[in-house]
């Protein structure tokens, strides 16, 4: 019996042990990461970001026509100091991460930050852990998990996808070339799911939604592919209405975005589940977008 009570007291202790050296590892990684955006450091933000994510956002940047790495620095918000944060668990799954924090969650914007979740994912590098991205998770409609996180309670955390590793290290995109032309893919999809690829290259997922995302790698010079597939989310009556559309974005003052390609679907009205269009982009359109 004493032998058993040792072996769960020691099993416990290295739980400890090692739960104490990755929130460590990872809390410095962050450190790093951050103060590498803030001091405008290209070198050490490459290095210390994971793969995928670093070709994601030079792909993201050079797609919206802007400068690649100085608009790395254009931060419409500061990432939040961890100091004044309650550390709540850090998990490791393989290769991936995650380490998750409670309280005051401060983006540097004004205001009166509350209590919140803020959820940091990091991939396995050579040697290190490399940062990957953070979920804020917003409990303002939730004051009951508010409470149980306050007082220690990690239940919530179980059922939040964002919370825990999956062990799956995310494919590295393809580096695409800066956008000839700026291009955004909107979708219009209450009660369903709807994916959108563009060109092969610009993955999208909407589920629910009204919003807008950039066309990675923008719209090429002639023949242009949008694939789409919808399915009904289960909170839905399958009788919304429906659209999908790629506009081409102005970079000249008064000249309005093009609506390049469109597919709706009328309230009650029938759709296929999936489909493919085709758009043109010309070198007069280019030239009355770009003014060149």
């Amino acid at each position: 019996m004493t032998r058993y009570i040792l072996a769960i007291f020691f099993t416990l202790v290295t739980a400890g042990h090692a739960q104490d050296n990755l929130k460590a590892n990872l809390e410095k990684t962050y450190g790093t990461w951050r103060s590498a955006l803030i001091s405008k450091d290209a070198a050490t933000w490459q290095r210390i970001t994971a793969e995928h994510r670093r070709v994601a956002v030079r792909n993201r940047i050079v797609s919206e026509k802007r400068p690649f790495p100085a608009a790395l620095f254009d931060l419409p918000a500061l990432p939040p100091l961890l100091g004044s944060l309650k550390f709540l668990e850090a998990k490791q799954n393989g290769s991936t991460a995650k380490s998750a924090y409670f309280g005051k969650v401060d983006f540097g914007v004004g205001g009166e930050p509350t209590d919140n979740l803020l959820v940091l994912s990091f991939i396995r590098g050579a040697g290190e852990w490399l940062y990957d991205k953070a979920d804020f998770v917003n409990l303002t409609a939730l004051p009951e998990v508010r409470t149980e996180l306050a007082a220690g309670d990690l239940s919530y955390l179980r059922g939040v996808t964002e919370a825990q590793p999956s062990g799956v290290v995310p494919l590295t995109p393809i580096t695409t070339n800066p956008a000839t032309t700026i291009a955004k893919v909107y979708v219009f999809s209450p009660g369903r799911e709807v994916k959108v690829q563009v060109n092969k290259i610009s993955r999208h997922r909407f589920a629910n939604a009204k919003e807008a995302e950039i066309v990675i790698g923008g719209a090429l010079a002639g023949v242009n592919e949008v694939q789409y597939s919808i399915q009904k989310l289960e909170e839905g009556t399958g009788e919304e209405a429906l659209t999908i559309r790629v506009y081409l974005m102005s970079e000249v003052d008064g000249i309005k975005p093009i609506k390049a390609f469109e597919y709706q679907v009328p309230e009650k009205g029938t759709f296929a589940p999936s489909g493919t269009g085709h758009f043109n982009l010309d070198a007069a359109t280019v030239s009355k977008l770009s003014g060149k």
